[in-house]
C-alpha cells in the first residue's frame, strides 16, 4: 500500500477519526453551549469514515505526486528477499529487482495473542476497529497503552460506555503522572471505567456481543472487545533468511546507529526496528538511512523527539519527567499554566488544559515540557525548540507572545517557575 501503515491503517486514519469525533460530537464546545450540545444527534460509522477516506486519498495523491516529481519508480506488489541483493515482487506475475542498497520500512501490524479468537466484528484489533458496521454501545479495551487509550477516549466521546482493562497498576507509565491523572479524570467524566491490575482470562463470543472474563472473576459484557496488545513487525513474509537477516520474536530487526542491519548494505527504519515507533521519528530515520546509504553526509536523530498522544484531550511532552529528575537527583522547579487562566482558553472553552515546565534550579535551563489539553501536540514544539537551543526560561519570561493564544501559557508557566525560584533564593539569603 502506497503510504504504508501510517497513511492507510495507523496514524492518519486514527487521528482523522479523532478530529471527526470532536467535530460531530461538539465535545470541545460543550463548556460554551452546554453538556447536551452536539453537531449531529445520531453519529454513524459512515459519518466518521467519510472524512477518514477523504484524507487518506488526498495523502496518497500527495505521496504519489512527490515520488513522480522526484523520478521514483513505484512497483506494486508484495516483496520478499531472494538473496541479499534481489527482491522478488509478487503481483500479477513475479518480478525480480536487484539493488546495491536496500531499505526495509514495512512497519508493524497489531499483535494478536494466539489465545484470543478474533473475528474482526466482535473481537477486534486497532485495524479492524476502523471498519466496524456501527458505533458500539459498549466496548471493552484490553490494554491501556497509547493506542488503547486513544481509541477508548474517541469512543467514549461518541457516547459508548467504555471499560479499559490493564494488567499494570497505571496507564501510560512513561508520561508525567500529574498529566495522566488529569486525563484519567477527564475520561472518567466521559463514563470510562478502568480496571487496573487485572488480567483477561478469556473472551467468549456471544450472538449479541462478547463476555470478557477476568482472572479476578469479574465478567464484563460488551458489544465489542478491542485488543491493544502491542505491535508486531511485518517481517514474516520478507524471507529475511535469504538475505542473511533475522527478526526477534516481535518481528523487529536489529540496526546500528546508521540504521544499517547486520548485512551492511541493507537498512531498516521505522516501527519495524522498535522504539520509539512514531511516525515522525520513522520518517527522519528513513531520511538519515537513505543519506548514509548514498554516501551523503548525515547527522544524528535529535535527542529531543516530542511525544504526542492523540487522546481526547491531547497529551504531549518533550524532555524529562518529574520522576526521572527526582530519581537522578537533579534539582528542579515546576512552573504551571492552566488554560482557564488564559483568555484563549476561555474563548475555545477549554478550562481543563494545562502546561507544565520543569526548570533547572541551578541555571534555569528548560528540562522538560508537559502539556495536556487542546493543541498540546502543537504547543510542545515551542518548548522543544528552546530546549534544543539550550535555552533558559529567561527567554520565555521576556518574550512577547500573540494575545490571546495558548502559546502564552509558556510565559505564564515561566513566570510561575521564576517566582518560585526567587522565593527560594530570598529565603536562602536570609539564613
Amino acid at each position: 500500500m502506497l503510504g504504508g501503515v501510517c497513511i492507510n491503517t495507523g496514524t492518519i486514519p486514527s487521528k482523522t477519526l479523532r478530529e471527526a469525533v470532536l467535530y460531530l460530537t461538539g465535545l470541545n464546545q460543550r463548556e460554551l453551549y452546554g453538556a447536551s450540545y452536539r453537531v449531529k444527534d445520531e453519529i454513524t460509522v459512515a459519518d466518521l469514515g467519510m472524512r477518514t477516506q477523504h484524507v487518506i486519498g488526498r495523502e496518497i495523491q500527495v505521496i504519489r505526486s512527490q515520488l513522480a516529481r522526484n523520478h521514483v519508480t513505484v512497483l506494486q506488489g508484495t516483496g520478499r528477499f531472494l538473496d541479499e541483493h534481489t527482491i522478488g515482487i509478487t503481483g500479477d506475475e513475479e518480478k525480480k529487482v536487484t539493488a546495491d542498497k536496500i531499505v526495509i520500512a514495512t512497519g508493524t501490524s497489531p499483535a494478536r495473542p494466539s489465545s484470543v479468537e478474533f473475528d474482526d466484528r466482535t473481537v477486534i484489533d486497532s485495524d479492524a476497529i476502523l471498519h466496524l458496521d456501527k458505533v458500539p454501545e459498549t466496548l471493552v479495551v484490553v490494554g491501556a497503552g497509547v493506542i488503547g487509550i486513544e481509541y477508548a477516549s474517541m469512543f467514549a466521546a461518541l457516547g459508548t460506555k467504555v471499560t479499559v482493562v490493564e494488567r499494570r497498576e497505571r496507564m501510560l507509565e512513561f508520561c508525567d503522572l500529574e498529566i495522566v491523572e488529569a486525563l484519567k479524570y477527564h475520561l472518567r467524566d466521559l463514563a470510562v471505567t478502568f480496571r487496573f491490575g487485572e488480567n483477561v482470562a478469556a473472551v467468549e463470543r456471544r450472538p449479541r456481543g462478547a463476555l470478557t472474563l477476568l482472572e479476578s472473576g469479574k465478567k464484563i459484557p460488551a458489544d465489542c472487545v478491542m485488543y491493544s496488545a502491542g505491535r508486531q513487525g511485518k517481517t514474516a513474509e520478507l524471507n529475511l533468511e535469504a538475505a542473511g537477516l533475522a527478526a526477534d520474536d516481535r518481528g523487529r530487526i536489529k540496526v546500528d546507529e546508521n540504521y544499517a542491519t547486520e548485512v551492511p548494505h541493507i537498512y531498516a527504519v521505522g516501527d519495524v526496528i522498535g522504539f520509539p515507533a512514531l511516525a515522525a521519528t520513522s520518517m527522519e530515520q528513513g531520511r538519515l538511512a537513505a543519506q548514509h546509504a548514498c554516501g551523503e553526509p548525515a547527522g544524528d536523530l535529535h535527542e529531543l523527539p516530542p511525544i504526542g498522544i492523540y487522546t481526547i484531550p491531547e497529551i504531549s511532552f518533550v524532555g524529562r519527567s518529574e520522576d526521572e529528575l527526582t530519581r537522578d537527583k537533579v534539582p528542579f522547579e515546576v512552573g504551571i499554566s492552566r488554560y482557564r487562566e488564559l483568555a484563549r482558553g476561555q474563548i475555545i472553552g477549554d478550562s481543563y488544559g494545562m502546561l507544565k515546565l520543569l526548570v533547572s534550579s541551578e541555571d534555569r535551563r528548560l528540562l522538560g515540557v508537559h502539556v495536556f489539553g487542546t493543541q498540546a501536540t502543537e504547543l510542545v514544539h515551542i518548548g522543544q525548540t528552546v530546549m534544543g537551543c539550550g535555552g533558559t526560561i529567561d527567554y520565555l519570561v521576556n518574550a512577547v507572545f500573540n494575545y490571546p493564544t495558548l502559546a502564552e501559557s509558556y510565559k505564564v508557566a515561566a513566570l510561575d517557575a521564576m517566582n518560585k525560584m526567587r522565593t527560594v533564593a530570598r529565603l536562602t539569603a536570609e539564613m
